[in-house]
């Protein structure tokens, strides 16, 4: 018996001492704010004098953080938009809070709150994977806060087969507790690298990216326990609220690429497109799960077109096809 218990000690402290070193490299760069007993964390980007968009809330995917969507997004609409970059509950530096934050209706009405006490009556909402079935449900319970929705290599729809089986062991209370803290850490640090590339196959992941997002972040164990329940509770959740998307009004775009390793394009991004009525799908080929990344001037245009600006988003596609080809060639 004292072989194990030393062992699982051991184990314990590793955690322990790497969480706090992933802590370090990444400290909290928003403000938390409580939205009803707990606190959401985001950063806010205030409207200046020369913006020429409405305000955009963004809203990261499984295993992510505000990080990924601000790399990606701030700098090329700088000074355009007033915009919020926001940690989902659980993750990066927000709370969970209560159980209806284990699924993506709970954690829209979260991020609605915090828009109001950011002050932020409408906007064009942002969503990426897993972010994209909040972003949904955003537009179908908060009609009133949603200018448009942009929808990026989305997961909405059921599909066939389950999820992994560590989703479940970690989502599990007890198990869940050691299996968190002694295992998950170390072996997702041992498959960061190879996770994050697979992550934005075939297209190459930015140098940068890993050292701007810190996806390690999502291995500390209360956040891979919360993130382990966001995905072990989407299938049966997409099943029931998918036959609603048909209610949502608000102008829709859709960025998706024929050759993502995550979600099934074909279920996912094409059932949107059918559900939603006026929806415009761009369906971009040699393209992988991460579009924000990857093709962020086509996403930035498309954002333009929600806000009313006359954007050809079809023939920029076809541009960023010719782009990704000739990357895949050399």
């Amino acid at each position: 018996m004292i072989g194990p218990v030393l062992a699982g000690f051991a184990g314990y402290a590793y955690t322990a001492h790497k969480v706090r070193e992933i802590e370090r490299a990444y400290p909290n760069i928003g403000e938390r704010i409580d939205v009803g007993g707990y606190a959401l964390n985001s950063v806010h980007v205030q409207r200046s004098s020369g913006a020429d968009l409405p305000p955009i809330v963004f809203i990261h995917g499984a295993s992510g953080n505000l990080r990924d969507q601000m790399a990606a997004f701030r700098v090329p609409l700088e000074g355009r938009a007033e915009m919020l970059f926001v940690d989902r509950p659980g993750h990066g530096y927000s709370d969970r809070g209560g159980v209806e934050n284990d699924y993506p209706d709970g954690q829209a009405e979260a991020i609605a709150r915090l828009m109001e006490k950011r002050g932020i009556a409408r906007a064009i909402i942002v969503g990426h994977s897993f972010g994209g079935a909040i972003a949904a449900s955003f537009a179908l319970y908060h009609p009133e806060k949603t200018l448009g929705l942009m929808l990026l290599a989305p997961a909405t729809h059921p599909w066939p087969g389950g999820v992994d089986w560590y989703y479940r062991v970690a989502s599990n209370r007890y198990a869940g507790w050691l299996f968190n803290h002694l295992v998950a850490l170390p072996a997702g640090l041992s498959r960061l690298d190879a996770g994050t590339r697979f992550v934005f196959a075939p297209n190459a992941r930015p140098q940068t990216y890993v050292a701007e997002t810190g996806p390690a972040l999502v291995l500390r164990p209360e956040t891979f326990r919360s993130n382990a329940t966001d995905v072990a509770n989407l299938q049966a959740y997409v099943r029931q609220t998918q036959p609603y998307y048909r209610e949502i009004e608000a102008p829709t775009v859709i960025i998706t690429g024929d050759s993502d390793g995550v979600v099934l394009e074909e279920i996912h991004s094409r059932g949107l497109a059918r559900d939603i009525k006026g929806s415009e799908l761009l369906w971009i080929r040699n393209l992988g799960h991460k579009p924000d990344h990857v093709v962020t001037d086509v996403a930035v245009a498309a954002i333009e077109k929600i806000a009313g600006k006359d954007r050809d988003l079809q023939d920029l596609a076809r541009r960023a096809e010719a782009r990704l080809a000739g990357d895949a060639a050399r």
